[in-house]
């Protein structure tokens, strides 16, 4: 099922973004993350929108589509989205790279574990500015995984992870 509708660009901080209109966000198969594709001003596009902790959604619009797009904030795009069946991997960051290479057991359920949960550890590990706070996340998630324990417990997956664009789980309102 193909979503379509009209939203304008915003800016949090330093990020682009396009918050997805309540009635288009009710249509997809979750509150929490949902890996779409799909079309933004006719550029073809695979990626997460990412929940904004009030029960809508939004997506990240990285250098390469903004180029694509040819729109910045202020602008109105048209997209057509539908929720895909099989994620992308996410991009597993350097740190947590390193750490899984340091444990066989932790990599090899890592390798057998899907890529929904993969985000799942992922968007918890960067939830947090906090060079401390990573550091121990990355110290849990290596101990849960050579625990065999390979699901992060406890994670509220309808609230807003990104540290840049939220505040205590809730998108931030855009800057214009």
């Amino acid at each position: 099922m193909t979503i379509h509708f009209k939203s304008k660009l915003s800016r949090i901080n330093s990020q682009i973004i396009v918050h997805l209109p309540k009635q288009a966000s009710e249509k997809l198969p979750s509150r929490g993350m949902a890996m779409v594709k799909g079309t933004i001003n006719g550029f073809r596009f695979e990626a997460p929108l990412e929940p904004d902790g009030k029960g809508s959604h939004w997506l990240r619009i990285d250098k390469k589509m903004h180029e694509a797009i040819e729109a910045d904030a202020g602008d109105t795009v048209t997209l057509a989205i539908e929720p895909v069946k099989e994620w992308s991997e996410p991009e597993i960051p350097a740190d947590l790279k390193k750490a899984l290479a340091t444990s066989p057991e932790a990599q090899t359920l890592w390798k057998n574990i899907t890529p929904i949960v993969h985000w799942d550890w992922v968007r918890w590990l960067r939830s947090t500015k906090n060079p401390e706070t990573r550091r121990k996340r990355i110290e849990t998630t290596l101990s849960m995984l050579k625990a065999g324990k390979g699901r992060r417990c406890c994670f509220n997956r309808s609230m807003c992870t990104e540290p840049d664009v939220s505040n205590k789980g809730i998108l931030l309102e855009p800057t214009q």
